[in-house]
């Protein structure tokens, strides 16, 4: 996921400077200010997590599952809690198996164990978070008695109450009015999305074939930007993309769903119902099963 659940200022940094490069992710700073400073042990797992994103999908999931070992051997530090977060953030990028999400859950509740974060502003942690994400949405396990990992599951399943109420009013690039519950009797797939995040360029072919493949059964992608039109324009131009695109640019939907990392997709049957949700970037295999919830097969 590009941009993880209400992450603290220096796990954002952490995390946004892996999608880049190496060398600033060496140069990241703590949320005191203080530099951070990797071991011997820490340097190469670093630079595997950093290189994910080039490797192909089955050496991908091989390596996630060896990185979520490394980390649980490591010493109890600071260091172990941002790589095991950082691992987890980047674990739900794509199909990499539900064995490889669950060493990877095991690994983040373990650190979490070891080193109990507090709450911040009235909410439980991030990596609390993180991790009932994965429970609750990637359907692994995690052994982690604690109260700000119950709050996260609570807090997680308000947000889904949210947006199974929810609706909007938003025009596509063409001026064109879509309205969420105009849409019943359909099977609506919400994206959010940018131009900026890689993730959400990779699914986007796949949300086009699916598209071409089931609108005439009642099947339609809304997709939803916050970002300027002229930019969303000129990045689509350059694409084969038939779907809608809808812009939000004050964010009042994005906030509505509770959206705080991209991508993110939401199915609804043709009843408006919330059927089915990713966290991350999801590959066509995955869409379908999530469409098939909602009965589109």
């Amino acid at each position: 996921m590009f941009s993880p659940l209400r992450q603290s200022l220096a796990l954002i940094f952490v995390l946004s400077v892996i999608a880049t490069c190496s060398a600033s992710f060496f140069r990241a700073r703590a949320d005191d200010g203080e530099k951070i400073v990797w071991s011997d042990q820490e340097k190469p797992i670093v630079d595997q997590i950093h290189g994910l994103r080039s490797l192909p999908d089955d050496a991908r999931a091989r390596t996630t599952r060896e990185l979520a070992l490394s980390i649980r051997r490591l010493p109890t530090t600071p260091n172990k809690l941002r790589l095991a977060g950082a691992l987890a953030n980047l674990s739900t990028e794509g199909d990499f198996g539900h064995e490889t999400l669950q060493e990877v859950a095991t690994t983040l509740a373990a650190v979490l164990r070891e080193q109990p974060q507090p709450a911040q502003n009235g909410h439980p942690d991030s990596l609390y978070l993180e991790l009932a994400s994965l429970v609750r949405y990637e359907h692994v396990n995690a052994m982690l008695d604690s109260p700000q990992f119950a709050a996260a599951m609570s807090e997680l399943e308000a947000d889904d109450v949210k947006r199974q109420l929810a609706d909007f009013r938003l025009e596509d690039l063409h001026g064109n009015t879509w309205r969420l519950k105009d849409q019943r009797g359909k099977v609506v797939l919400v994206n959010f999305w940018a131009t900026w995040c890689p993730p959400c360029r990779k699914e986007m072919p796949d949300l086009e074939g699916l598209y071409e493949k089931f609108e005439a059964r009642g099947f339609v992608v809304l997709a939803i930007s916050d970002e300027d039109a002229g930019k969303v324009s000129k990045f689509l131009s350059e694409r084969s993309i038939t779907y809608p695109v809808l812009l939000d640019p004050g964010r009042k939907v994005n906030e509505e769903f509770q959206i705080e990392g991209i991508p993110k997709s939401f199915v609804y049957d043709r009843d408006g119902k919330l059927v089915a949700q990713s966290i991350d970037m999801r590959t066509q295999r995955q869409f379908l099963e999530m469409l098939a919830q909602a009965g589109l097969q």
